[in-house]
């Protein structure tokens, strides 16, 4: 059982800059594809943002393109999501997720999730 427990969320203004962790459990952390998702109020959660676990290839939603960074510390067994030029549109509950096949397949396949932290964005 893999565990993933995010920080780091909070309020901050248009424009400002979070960043985001997600500390995960277990020993072959360095192996799993990593992502991060969020939900806005009343919507359904959508894909931000993920890493793969051999090379680290990374991939972002369009909406977040530019603007956001997804990296890992596999020393630390630690995933990063850097968020600069927030925008109120980002406000949500961001979650961590575990795909330990090593790739990315879609939020179906997703096998770990974190609880989520919250980031709102004021105006």
């Amino acid at each position: 059982q893999v565990q993933l427990v995010e920080s780091g969320g909070g309020l901050v203004q248009a424009g400002g800059s979070l960043r985001l962790s997600c500390a995960a459990s277990g020993s072959t952390f360095y192996s799993y594809a990593m992502g991060w998702f969020r939900q806005a109020p009343g919507k359904e959660r959508e894909f931000v943002a993920t890493i793969s676990g051999p090379g680290g290839n990374r991939d972002y939603a369009d909406s977040v393109k530019g603007r956001f960074a997804i990296y890992r510390d596999n020393a630390k067994n630690t995933v990063y999501l850097q968020m600069n030029s927030l925008k109120p549109e980002d406000t949500a509950v961001y979650y961590c997720a575990a795909d330990t096949s090593g790739y990315y397949r879609g939020q179906g396949k997703i096998d770990y999730w974190g609880k989520g932290t919250r980031v709102t964005v004021s105006s």
